[in-house]
């Protein structure tokens, strides 16, 4: 299996698990401020919207991106995968903390919100990676450029 092929299962496989993830971090929300009675705001309501919309649907995104542009078996291509990832998983889970130690009326510790704040940094930067590997593919020369861009190019 080439390079490309598992970079792109690996943007599939990654969108798969967020979408798991996000609708378990939904029920655990609905069941865990139901079994402590918590009627307030917490940081767990949005961390399945997170996990779904940075994760999946952006792996999604990426996935369609990739098919037409040949984005994956890159360097820069890898950097995004792991940055991205890397900075989903810290955003998410001091959300996930800071959310559960508001349920259970816990105070939260300064560190928590620094470091969620450096997992949305990683993120960013791995966004940044993506756009510019986006931005060198869309000025490639044609005959550098998928089949399929090169034949509707003309039109």
């Amino acid at each position: 299996m080439s390079a490309r092929r598992v970079s792109m299962r690996a943007s599939y496989y990654a969108a798969h698990t967020y979408m798991i993830l996000g609708v378990t971090a939904g029920l655990f929300y609905r069941e865990f401020t139901k079994a402590h009675h918590f009627t307030g705001d917490t940081q767990l309501a949005v961390t399945h919207t997170h996990l779904l919309t940075l994760g999946m649907l952006g792996f999604l995104i990426v996935l369609a991106l990739d098919k037409q542009f040949r984005l994956s078996g890159t360097t820069l291509y890898t950097c995004f995968f792991w940055l991205y990832n890397a900075g989903i998983a810290v955003s998410v889970t001091m959300m996930g903390v800071h959310g559960c130690l508001t349920v259970l009326g816990a105070p939260v510790p300064d560190a928590v919100p620094i470091v969620a704040g450096i997992g949305h940094i990683v993120l960013t930067v791995g966004l940044i990676l993506l756009f510019v590997h986006l931005g060198k593919r869309l000025k490639a020369p044609l005959s550098e450029r998928p089949a399929t861009e090169r034949s509707t190019a003309g039109t």
